[in-house]
């Protein structure tokens, strides 16, 4: 068996050696890989790994870089113009198996061309993958050979796409200042704002969450006894808060037949504001007009000299230093002892 073959198609030359396993195309070291099977399982990989739209742009990026490698080699060919270049490089690509690519239209002065593909690798890892619309690859692929065949930055326009049903996937090409390390910022920065907005209505589900556990917590009315309940006051209350104690603790004083309520000021901050003040008045007179009365309990020495200094004048109410004290009361004015 020959160990080494070499082959000339239309002025290119193929290489193999079995024994050491080399394969090269111009004399450069290549690979050959099925299309619609292991290329395909490549492409399907990267997706499921990076999502969609990073893999979209891996190929994008990876296609213009690897375009640039190819716009070097032909640039080095002086005696060769772009016009020349594009008709090799179709040729090229045509005999490794890219499909078939036409170039038209080129315009040095104004650096533009455009593109024709047709049957190409890429358009049949999509088809196999099942895909509705064209990658990108082959796309950027050729912005960045005649980016160094023009000497300027290039990028693209697709027209048309084979995969939706056309005859040919069509690219225009013109100097541009877009970038691929842009659109690699672009996508970070829009990656990084969909976190953000992730991590902001996360926040806000579980501020709710810890709002609506708050509301229940800070306003709860305990029945102790019958026709006594109890209302602990926690922390500072401001207007949301104090409307949220107001209306559950007038709900719910009907259900529990409460001839007494015993509001515990033991939790109140120190520094209780004249809001606070006149919450605790508004809930004393607004039970009185549902027929239950009100004691306050749990006036500290220090809490005593804040509510003296308030223009609300708690004199009217049945104040204790402890809430045993302010039951055993309401027990006593309801003719009622604790045996």
């Amino acid at each position: 068996m020959e160990k080494e073959t070499k082959i000339n198609v239309d002025g290119l030359q193929f290489d193999w050696n079995i024994e050491k396993g080399i394969f090269q195309f111009e004399g450069q070291d290549a690979v050959l890989f099925w299309i619609s099977t292991a290329m395909k399982s490549f492409f399907d990989t990267i997706e499921e790994i990076s999502g969609i739209e990073a893999a979209s742009l891996v190929f994008e990026t990876s296609g213009f870089r690897q375009g640039l490698v190819v716009g070097e080699y032909f640039e080095k060919m002086k005696e060769l113009i772009v016009e020349e270049a594009a008709n090799s490089i179709t040729s090229t690509y045509a005999s490794a198996g890219w499909g078939q690519i036409e170039i038209k239209e080129l315009n040095y002065e104004t650096k533009t061309l455009t593109a024709y593909l047709k049957d190409t690798w890429e358009y049949k890892i999509n088809v196999a993958q099942g895909k509705n619309h064209g990658s990108n690859f082959l796309s950027a692929h050729f912005a960045g050979i005649f980016s160094g065949l023009f000497g300027t930055s290039m990028w693209y326009e697709v027209i048309e796409q084979q995969i939706d049903g056309h005859d040919h996937t069509i690219i225009n090409y013109f100097p541009s200042n877009v970038t691929i390390t842009h659109n690699i910022h672009q996508l970070a920065r829009k990656k990084e704002s969909e976190q953000i907005h992730q991590l902001e209505e996360l926040v806000e589900e579980k501020t709710k969450e810890l709002k609506d556990l708050i509301k229940k917590l800070s306003s709860p009315i305990i029945p102790v006894l019958e026709g006594i309940v109890v209302v602990p006051l926690i922390g500072t209350y401001e207007i949301d808060r104090s409307e949220e104690l107001i209306t559950n603790t007038l709900n719910n004083l009907p259900s529990h037949k409460a001839n007494y309520l015993i509001l515990d000021l033991t939790g109140l901050d120190k520094d209780m504001s004249e809001h606070t003040a006149s919450l605790i008045e508004n809930i004393c007179s607004a039970s009185s007009l549902i027929g239950t009365k009100t004691i306050l309990v749990g006036i500290t020495p220090e809490l005593s000299l804040v509510i003296t200094k308030s223009t609300i004048n708690f004199s009217k109410f049945d104040c204790f230093q402890s809430l045993q004290h302010g039951i055993h009361f309401a027990l006593g004015q309801m003719g009622r002892k604790i045996l």
